[in-house]
């Protein structure tokens, strides 16, 4: 079974029905399936091969769903940019997979103009400019069928992280397949005109989904810089079945003014996932959305869905656990471990780095095998994640295992602080991070994006963490300030940014006691 096979059986079993709703249009199934086949061939015809990489640097659109058509239809592999991306990760990207052509939006040419001077295989640059369509609608109908073998590439996605060069994560198209399948196992299935809205860009993980719905007869709707209230109004009127919510995506959505008296009687799933999420943020969405759809996920672009949690499992009185507290229970396919710094298996309850093992993993970066050798041991992804799990089958994220702070020869995770510190009801965001200290080491600190209108000082932080946590774990220096956080591309909170300027004359990021 390929990506390909799946796409183009329900077109032609569901070819009158509609498949995408975007940039104000509803295409059905055949229509769609048409403008892949003609994307395919337009990239065909300008001397690409099957297995070819082709960039793509594309909005929430029509043109991001020709890409994933066409892309499948031609057996090219699509290696997605990130558009809050600065233009050296671009190049970075598109010269580590040898691209040969770029599909880029035309609001996003500026950020790859010339890019070709520097990416020496990259022969053709398609805009998705004002002539597009007639371009498109100039291609041949007829479906290029070009053999897909098991093993070959669907997709190379590259890692969203904080620190270092973009790494590339290719999936064929079994390990995609079986991501999707992983990630909708513990959902309520998807059925025939179920609907999906695409809020986060399909480059990253809502992209994850568009094959699941597609393959039962479901609608995409894809959508592009909507502000909360708006994006509400679409989700209620197409009658959402199906969204991948940020946590900061779902708490802007949950604060809407009104939110919990729409309908959402047809929500089956909206799920959050990309970074943990606060107690706050998630008694908002419970009054906002109701018990019924709320779904929490963990994972990684190299290991596929790890942990997930239904309601009745995130929200339920479990002794033994905290579910609130928890990232997901261990997802029933596939295997994982807690290992300690020897590299044997944690007891139960015990904090160590996560260990993962499934059908829907990476086999490697692309292209670097030194990088894959730190991430991959015996068929087991290492994930640099540091968490625990419980009897009940509960994990819970501690910390990233490269942020830990050795403070007076403790180990303190960041994790368990910010989670603490956004209990705060001023509180934000938060970052902790290690800064040097002459007694201990190193030493927490914390920087707090705040309301502005509710008071709070830096001793009301260290207090709280000194009663949620104990005092050795308090931060010992606490900034406040009303400016967002940094973040990377996708939206992860860019501790070491934060960090770098406190570490200025050390040799090594590193302080003993």
């Amino acid at each position: 079974m390929d990506v390909r096979s799946i796409l183009r059986r329900s077109a032609a079993m569901n070819h009158d029905r509609i498949a995408v709703v975007a940039d104000g249009r509803r295409l059905t199934f055949d229509e769609m399936w048409q403008r892949g086949v003609r994307l395919a061939n337009g990239l065909l015809a300008l001397g690409l091969e099957p297995q070819d990489r082709i960039g793509t640097l594309e909005d929430n659109g029509l043109g991001a769903a020709d890409t994933f058509v066409g892309a499948a239809a031609a057996n090219l592999v699509r290696v997605p940019l990130y558009a809050r991306n600065a233009r050296h990760a671009h190049a970075v990207m598109l010269n580590n997979v040898g691209a040969r052509a770029l599909l880029v939006d035309a609001a996003h040419l500026a950020e790859v103009d010339q890019i070709a001077d520097e990416v020496p295989t990259l022969e053709h640059v398609i805009v998705r400019d004002e002539a597009y369509e007639d371009w498109l609608a100039a291609q041949s109908d007829v479906d290029p069928d070009p053999a897909i073998a098991d093993h070959d590439l669907y997709i190379i996605r590259h890692t969203g992280g904080t620190t270092g060069a973009p790494k590339p994560v290719p999936n064929s198209h079994r390990t995609w397949i079986a991501c999707g399948r992983d990630y909708f196992y513990p959902l309520p299935p998807p059925s025939l005109g179920d609907v999906i809205v695409h809020a986060g860009p399909l480059s990253h993980a809502s992209g994850y989904w568009l094959l699941p719905l597609w393959a039962v007869g479901g609608i995409q709707v894809l959508v592009e810089g909507l502000a909360p209230e708006a994006l509400l109004d679409v989700m209620e009127r197409e009658g959402v079945a199906y969204a991948f919510l940020a946590p900061v995506m779902l708490g802007r959505l949950a604060r809407v003014p009104g939110a919990a008296d729409r309908d959402w009687s047809k929500a089956k799933a909206l799920l959050m996932s990309g970074a943990p999420i606060t107690e706050r943020t998630i008694a908002q969405a419970r009054s906002a959305f109701g018990d019924h759809a709320l779904y929490q996920l963990f994972g990684q672009t190299e290991t596929g869905a790890v942990a997930v949690m239904s309601p009745r499992e995130w929200f339920a009185d479990v002794p033994g656990s905290n579910p609130l507290r928890a990232c997901g229970r261990l997802h029933p396919w596939v295997e994982l471990e807690i290992r300690d710094e020897a590299g044997r298996p944690a007891p139960i309850g015990s904090p160590g780095e996560i260990v993962i093992r499934g059908d829907g993993q990476f086999e490697g970066f692309y292209g670097a095998p030194e990088e894959t050798a730190e991430r991959l041991a015996d068929g087991w992804v290492l994930t640099g994640d540091v968490g625990r799990l419980d009897a009940n089958g509960y994990l819970y994220l501690v910390d990233r295992k490269n942020d830990t702070i050795v403070s007076g020869g403790f180990n303190i995770y960041p994790g368990e602080l910010e989670n603490a510190i956004a209990s705060h009801p001023a509180v934000l965001e938060v970052a902790v991070f290690g800064v040097p200290h002459g007694q201990w080491g190193e030493t927490p600190m914390a920087v707090c994006t705040v309301e502005p209108d509710q008071p709070v000082t830096e001793d009301e932080i260290v207090q709280l963490v000194i009663g949620r946590l104990g005092s050795y774990m308090k931060p010992t220096r606490v900034e406040l300030t009303t400016e967002r956080l940094p973040r990377s591309p996708t939206g992860k909170i860019m501790r070491r940014a934060l960090r770098e300027p406190h570490w200025s004359g050390h040799e090594v990021r590193i302080a003993g006691a």
